[in-house]
């Protein structure tokens, strides 16, 4: 029996992603809101009219307080632009959709299971510390939540991501 891994280290190319960035009340809002404008951007809410394809995973930035006790409450909503279409983006009609080009990310990385809300986001990252240890490799204030599958699935896999200093 094989066990899993605590948490393994990654690197990601640069590339163009589709973002919406939104501040509301709670973390699950922000997410479900923003994940819709990428939806309808996907399935043909753009300057091509067709749809773009799924990618995974959908990434979410969060940014902790300076107390380290809370999220901000502002959340970008990442969609990574398919292979064929990172040259030229199809553009947003929705103007709150940003195509932005990300530079090279290295990230140490941690499967959780299940919802993904501010309660059970702080948990793991603070359980991912004490894995970690004291370390000044990965940033301290922002983090990603990578999301696989659809959040209605109930133990759905997700991971958190502490950003490598570069």
């Amino acid at each position: 029996q094989c066990e899993e891994a605590a948490y393994e280290e990654r690197q990601y190319p640069a590339g163009k992603w589709a973002c919406v960035t939104k501040g509301e009340p709670m973390y699950e809002q922000s997410i479900s809101m923003s994940f819709m404008k990428l939806m309808r951007y996907i399935c043909k809410e753009n300057s091509v009219g067709c749809y773009l394809g799924m990618t995974v995973p959908v990434l979410n930035e969060i940014h902790l307080t300076k107390e380290g006790t809370k999220l901000e409450r502002e959340v970008v909503t990442a969609y990574y632009l398919p292979g064929e279409f990172q040259q030229n983006p199809p553009v947003p009609t929705d103007p709150e959709i940003h195509i932005t080009e990300r530079a090279p990310l290295r990230v140490i990385t941690r499967v959780f299971y299940g919802m993904t809300t501010e309660e059970t986001i702080l948990r793991e990252i603070s359980v991912f510390w004490e894995l970690l240890g004291s370390t000044d490799a990965v940033l301290r204030e922002t983090y990603i939540v990578a999301v696989y599958e659809n959040p209605s699935i109930p133990q759905r896999r997700n991971e958190i991501w502490f950003i490598c200093r570069a």
